[in-house]
């Protein structure tokens, strides 16, 4: 089976990753480091995976992590 799609986005107003997935229904989580928002995803996953009634894949649940962190500097003459 094909990997999850997870995507992450740093708020950086909020100081967190703030992720979601349209592979896996009701997937929000946010998390002030990259590592910690890992942690929560092998946790959340396969716990809303089962509350969808979705198949639960036989051995492992893979996913894949996209992150993505836009930054913006204020340039004065």
């Amino acid at each position: 089976m094909k990997p999850f799609s997870v995507h992450a986005i740093w708020d950086g107003e909020a100081g967190v990753w703030v992720a979601s997935s349209k592979d896996v229904r009701g997937l929000v989580a946010e998390a002030s480091t990259r590592e910690e928002l890992v942690a929560m995803l092998k946790a959340r996953i396969p716990e809303l995976l089962e509350l969808n009634d979705q198949p639960l894949p036989e051995g492992e649940i893979r996913f894949r992590l996209k992150s993505e962190q836009v930054s913006t500097e204020v340039i004065c003459d």
